[in-house]
């Protein structure tokens, strides 16, 4: 299956450098939203840009992590063809940055006034070498929980916050004979969970200390042994059916209430508010139990790839957009995110947005945002795969949590 996927990627890179088919006055826009969801939310975007005059010249790439939009990017740029902009995390944007791939947008930075609004947190990844090299476009945070409150409510099973009550809900759950955790045997979502459980598990020091430090002896640790074996856990409330599903179609299990909980970055509400779903009336969002004051984050961003000497009027249109207020409340709005910016008003979000919003906002005051490991912003990403790689391993069944501690260390030794 591997080698069929990895064949399917590869013919989709090579058809990728082959042509381009961007014209002068549009944008040519590499991303992987393509949910129903995050398509809704990209709209925005091509509608302001469209009010401009300006055209868009879509090229999505499925797949929830980015990594396939990674690979054809890479096929687009060795064959001297990148697009306009193109949607990244994280250090991927700092690993372009440092080939000279991207263009400087201080210019557009400096009139705009980005540096006052933008939070710190973001702007390590935005930057590069003291220049605006990306301009991001949201805040997602990774560590919640979304729910059926139809469910919940049916089995008498009160919002936990706690692992032990969470444990608790899920057997629940199962004793009913519904699914009790709805998830999508990907890397990257194993990862995301992971994430979740860490932080819960071993708390902001033990988090930083082991994903960010990559200090061996968090990696080797008493507590993270704990980690995987709450991951066994969670394993175990999962469907026989779950690898390989993308994350949308877990979504979709709790939505059409098949499943209880779904364990994933808030781009999941997007899915719900595109079902028709109110929360508070039809699912519930919450923290996972024990990161109710820790915010883990990831920041979608567009970098803008240099197509000569200057920053051409598309992209300069295309990364003022992205940034303006309006914008940041419309498209946060859909996508289930929160604005990169602190300073857009919460009034037009529903009661998870201004929950995310405020959490946002007391986990930088208080030093509790932290980038995730699951999605690029902890470490490089030669160590965030390493560690996939791991997670996923144990996950399926391949290591015993002793091992899976183990080939953590080794692993993350040997992609330093």
């Amino acid at each position: 299956m591997r080698s069929i996927i990895g064949k399917t990627i590869a013919a989709a890179a090579i058809l990728a450098a082959s042509a381009s088919f961007a014209h002068a006055g549009d944008v040519e826009v590499l991303h992987w939203w393509t949910s129903g969801g995050e398509a809704a939310a990209l709209n925005v975007l091509k509608q302001d840009l469209e009010k401009q005059g300006i055209g868009w010249q879509d090229m999505p790439v499925a797949g929830g992590g980015g990594t396939q939009a990674m690979t054809v990017l890479r096929a687009r740029v060795t064959a001297g063809n990148a697009p306009t902009a193109v949607q990244m995390l994280g250090f991927d944007i700092t690993d372009w940055a440092k080939e000279g791939a991207l263009a400087n947008l201080n210019d557009i930075a400096s009139a705009e006034g980005w540096d006052a609004v933008v939070p710190a947190a973001l702007q390590k990844f935005s930057k590069y070498d003291g220049k605006w090299v990306a301009a991001p476009v949201n805040v997602h945070s990774t560590n919640w929980v979304w729910a059926n409150k139809g469910i919940l409510d049916e089995l008498g099973i009160a919002q936990p916050t706690t692992w032990d009550e969470l444990v608790a809900a899920m057997q629940k759950v199962k004793d009913s004979g519904k699914i009790a955790v709805a998830h999508g045997g990907q890397a990257w979502q194993d990862a995301t969970i992971f994430d979740a459980v860490a932080m819960s598990t071993g708390g902001p020091e033990f988090y930083k200390s082991a994903f960010i430090d990559l200090n061996p002896d968090a990696l080797g640790s008493d507590t993270m042994k704990q980690v995987f074996d709450r991951m066994s856990v969670i394993r175990s409330f999962v469907d026989d059916n779950f690898s390989g599903r993308d994350w949308n179609l877990a979504s979709a299990m709790v939505i059409k209430g098949d499943a209880a909980f779904q364990f994933m970055g808030d781009w999941a509400k997007g899915e719900f508010l595109n079902a028709g779903k109110k929360p508070g009336e039809d699912f519930l969002c919450f923290r996972f139990p024990g990161t109710q004051k820790q915010v883990t984050f990831n920041s979608d961003q567009f970098a803008m790839f240099k197509q000569g000497d200057t920053v051409s009027p598309e992209q300069a249109a295309l990364a003022k957009a992205i940034l303006s207020p309006s914008f940041q409340s419309a498209f946060n709005v859909v996508k289930g995110s929160v604005p990169a910016r602190i300073d857009v008003s919460d009034e037009a979000f529903d009661a998870c947005g201004k929950q995310g919003m405020k959490d946002l906002a007391a986990a930088s005051e208080s030093g509790n945002l932290f980038g995730s490991m699951a999605h690029g912003h902890a470490n490089p990403a030669s160590v965030k795969n390493a560690m996939y790689d791991v997670i996923t391993a144990h996950f399926n069944g391949e290591y015993d949590s002793d091992t899976a501690v183990k080939e953590m260390v080794n692993a993350v030794a040997l992609a330093q």
